[in-house]
C-alpha cells in the first residue's frame, strides 16, 4: 500500500532540503543556492548544488539529483518507503496506520516483537559487561585494544556464566516462551528447561542496515567450546544475507568495501579508522552477501586470513562476487595473520599502503594455481599456461581478455604473443568455455551525448520552473505535447497542471516518481544551464528555444499524420503559419529572467 499524495508532500514539505543535506555534507552559500562536494562521487572541487528555492540538489559533475526523499533512498540505500517513513520521524510527521491483511499482519507483529526482544537482550549484555561479573571480559576487550568508543559504536556485552541468567530477566519482562525460543536466544531440552544459549561470552550484536538487533555472536571466555557461537537463524535473521559491520560501512562513502573474516576484525579496522570493513557471520561468503555488497559497491577488497583456509575462502569468494558484477581484488597480510594482528604491529598508515596493493582478483587465482606446478619443469610450467589459458578464455570480451593476457603475460614472464596463441587455438578447439563467443568489448554504461532536442527541451523546463512568471508567454506558443520525449512531456504537463494551480513546485513534482534512478532523471530536467551574459542573450536563447521547439514538434507531428486525416492536416498548415509569424515577430517576444 502507498501513503496518498497529500501525506508525502506534507513529510517533503516538513523536511527542509537544506537542514537535511548538511547534515551529510558541509555547504556553503553561493548566491541562492549551495554548494559542497558531491557525495555520490570522488571530486577536488564542489559541482554538488542544492536549491532551498527548488528544494532539490543536482550535482553537474555526475549527474545525481533529486529531491529530499531522493537524497536519502540515495545516501542511506533506502526504498521510498523507508526513506518517507525515515523523514516522517525526522520531522514529527505522524503517518496514518497502513491497513494489512490479518496473515501480513500476524507476519509483521511478529518480526516487531522478535526485534524488540533482541534489542532488550542486547542492552542487557551491554550492561553485564560493565558489573563485576563481566570484569573478565572486559579486560578480555581491554587486552585486545578494543577502546571505550568502539565497545559503545558496537554495542558490545557479556553474558553470564550462569546459564539462565538472561531467560531470567526476559521473563521478569513477562515475555512468553514461545516466543523467547523465537528468538534464537534461547534453548529447551526436558532435564533443563529453557536455557539461554549463550553464556560466559563476549557478546557481538549483528546489526541489518537498519541498525536493528537481528543476531549475536559470542566469544567464549576461557578454553570452553565453540570458540565462537552464532545466533541460528530465525524469521529476522538470515545470516546467508547479512554482513557484521555492514550498519556502519554503507555510510563510509568509501570506494570499496572491505570483507574479512571475523567480528573482531571489522572492529579493530573500523578502529583504526577503515570503517568501510564486513564481515560474514560464521558462514563462508554467499550470492545473498554479493547482492547486499552491490548495493553498495561495485569493488570489494578480501581480506582474510592469510593461512590455508584463508586462501581457499578468497578462492570461493571470487566468482560468486563476479557473478554479482563486483570486482574483487585480493589483500596480502603476510607476514601477519590478520588485519587486528597487522594493524597492532605496522599501523594503520601501513595497513592502507597494503589495502592499495590488493591484487586483481584473476591474477591471485592464477598465482594460487601456479602453485600446484613444478615451475623449474618444462611440462609443468607449460601445463600451467594451459590451465591458464583456459582461464582466460573466460572472457568473453576481445580486448578484456587481452588486456588479461598482457597482465599474465607481465605476471609470470611469458610472451604476451605466445599465451594469446594458446588461447586462441583453444577457442578454436572448443576447450574452455563451450558457450564462448569472441567479440570486441562494448563500453560499459557509456553516457551517450545528449541530443539537441533534449538539450532545448530540458533548458525550457528548467526555465519554467526557475522563473514561473514566464509560464503566461511560453504556454502561448508551447504546449506539454510539444515536448516530444514522452519523460519530458510528462514532466511538462505536471508542471503545466501545477501552473493553472498556482504552485509550481519541482520538488512535489517528483513525489510522482518513488524510483531513484527516474527522480535521478527528472531532477535532471531541471538544471540544465547556458551561459548567458546580457538581457539580450536572454530574449535571443529564448526566442530560438521556443522556435526550435515549436519546429520539432510540428515535424513530429507531420511524420505521424495519417494519410487520410484531412482535418488534421489543416490544423499542421494553420500551425506552421503560425510559426512562421512568429519567426518574423522574434523581436516582439519579451520575457524577464528575474
Amino acid at each position: 500500500m502507498r501513503y496518498n499524495d497529500d501525506v508525502i508532500e506534507e513529510v517533503r514539505a516538513a523536511n527542509d532540503i537544506v537542514d537535511v543535506i548538511s547534515q551529510y555534507v558541509q555547504l556553503k552559500r553561493k548566491g541562492t543556492s549551495y554548494f559542497g562536494l558531491c557525495p555520490f562521487h570522488n571530486e577536488k572541487s564542489p559541482s554538488f548544488s542544492v536549491s532551498p528555492g527548488k528544494q532539490m540538489y543536482y550535482c553537474f559533475g555526475c549527474g545525481a539529483g533529486g529531491n529530499v526523499f531522493t537524497f536519502i533512498m540515495e545516501y542511506e540505500n533506502y526504498s521510498f518507503r523507508e526513506a518517507l517513513e525515515y523523514l516522517a520521524d525526522r520531522a514529527g510527521v505522524k503517518l496514518p496506520k497502513i491497513e494489512y491483511s490479518r496473515e501480513a499482519k500476524a507476519q509483521a507483529d511478529k518480526k516487531a516483537a522478535l526485534l524488540e526482544v533482541n534489542k532488550k537482550a542486547a542492552q542487557y549484555f551491554y550492561y553485564q559487561l560493565r558489573r563485576e561479573n563481566g570484569k573478565k571480559a572486559w579486560e578480555y576487550l581491554k587486552e585486545r585494544g578494543v577502546s571505550d568508543e568502539t565497545i559503545k559504536k558496537f554495542g558490545l556485552g557479556y553474558s553470564d556464566r550462569y546459564s539462565n541468567d538472561l531467560y531470567q530477566y526476559m521473563k521478569s519482562q513477562n515475555y512468553k516462551d514461545e516466543l523467547l525460543l523465537e528468538s534464537g536466544l534461547f534453548q529447551a531440552d526436558e532435564k533443563r528447561g529453557m536455557y539461554d544459549k549463550f553464556w560466559n561470552r563476549v557478546i557481538f550484536p549483528i546489526m541489518d542496515v537498519n541498525n536493528r538487533v537481528i543476531g549475536f555472536g559470542g566469544r567464549v571466555m576461557g578454553e570452553g567450546k565453540p570458540k565462537y557461537l552464532n545466533s541460528p537463524e530465525t524469521k529476522i535473521f538470515d545470516k546467508g544475507r547479512n554482513l557484521y559491520g555492514l550498519n556502519i560501512a554503507r555510510t563510509s562513502r568509501k570506494k570499496a568495501l572491505i570483507v574479512c573474516e571475523g567480528y573482531m576484525d571489522v572492529i579493530a579496522m573500523h578502529q583504526a579508522g577503515f570503517t568501510n570493513a564486513v564481515a560474514s557471520l560464521g558462514t563462508a561468503l554467499t550470492s545473498g552477501h554479493a547482492s547486499l555488497l552491490k548495493r553498495y559497491t561495485n569493488e570489494v577488497l578480501l581480506l582474510y586470513d592469510s593461512d590455508e583456509a584463508g586462501v581457499r575462502a578468497a578462492l570461493r569468494g571470487i566468482p560468486i562476487l563476479k557473478e554479482a558484477g563486483i570486482e574483487a581484488k585480493v589483500v596480502n597480510l603476510k607476514p601477519y595473520k590478520d588485519p587486528d594482528e597487522f594493524i597492532k604491529n605496522l599501523g594503520p598508515e601501513a595497513f592502507e599502503e597494503r589495502l592499495g596493493q590488493a591484487k586483481n582478483s584473476f591474477l591471485f587465482q592464477a598465482d594460487c594455481l601456479r602453485k600446484e606446478f613444478d615451475m623449474t619443469d618444462p611440462q609443468g610450467k607449460t601445463d600451467f599456461f594451459k590451465r591458464t589459458a583456459a582461464m582466460l578464455l573466460e572472457f568473453p570480451d576481445e580486448l578484456e581478455r587481452n588486456n588479461y593476457i598482457e597482465a599474465v603475460a607481465r605476471e609470470f614472464s611469458v610472451s604476451p604473443e605466445d599465451l594469446r596463441k594458446m588461447v586462441n587455438r583453444m577457442a578454436m578447439e572448443g576447450t574452455g568455455l563451450q558457450k564462448l563467443t569472441l567479440k570486441k568489448r562494448e563500453p560499459q554504461e557509456r553516457k551517450e551525448k545528449e541530443s539537441g532536442t533534449q538539450k532545448v527541451q530540458k533548458l525550457m523546463l528548467t526555465w519554467l520552473v526557475t522563473y514561473p512568471t514566464i509560464f503566461d508567454t511560453v504556454r502561448q506558443y508551447i504546449l506539454p505535447d510539444d515536448f516530444t520525449i514522452p519523460l519530458y512531456g510528462k514532466v511538462a504537463r505536471m508542471l503545466y497542471d501545477q501552473y493553472e494551480q498556482g504552485d509550481v513546485n519541482p520538488a512535489k513534482l517528483l513525489n510522482q516518481f518513488q524510483e531513484s534512478e527516474e527522480q535521478k532523471e527528472v531532477a535532471g530536467l531541471f538544471n540544465a544551464r547556458i551561459h548567458l551574459e546580457s538581457e539580450q542573450e536572454q530574449q535571443r536563447a529564448f526566442a530560438d528555444t521556443l522556435v526550435r521547439m515549436k519546429e520539432e514538434s510540428l515535424g513530429k507531428k507531420t511524420r505521424e499524420l495519417a494519410p487520410s486525416d484531412m482535418q488534421g492536416l489543416q490544423e499542421l498548415i494553420q500551425k506552421k503559419k503560425e510559426l512562421e509569424a512568429l519567426r518574423k515577430n522574434l523581436s516582439d517576444l519579451h520575457i524577464s529572467f528575474q
